[in-house]
């Protein structure tokens, strides 16, 4: 049998995960707590994590963040 999410616990696991992208970027790249939020929230990463289609609220926080890291490495080599 299988349980579907209701809209509210899909957004729960997306804060969640919100949450923890932010607190490894202020870790990993000293970033304050605003910049962390900044730099998530106007990324690529974060707009597919919003994306219901993409299931990407359903993976841990290290895999959707591997996604972020290389968002990042990306733009700073442009």
């Amino acid at each position: 049998m299988t349980s579907k999410l209701t809209p509210e616990q899909i957004q729960l696991l997306k804060d969640d995960l919100s949450v923890e992208l932010a607190g490894f970027l202020i870790d990993d790249y000293h970033y304050t707590p605003e910049e962390a939020v900044d730099v998530l929230y106007t990324s690529e990463t974060f707009e597919r994590l919003q994306d219901n289609s993409t299931g990407l609220y359903y993976q841990s926080s290290g895999y959707v963040y591997s996604f972020l890291q290389n968002e990042l490495m990306r733009a700073s080599v442009a």
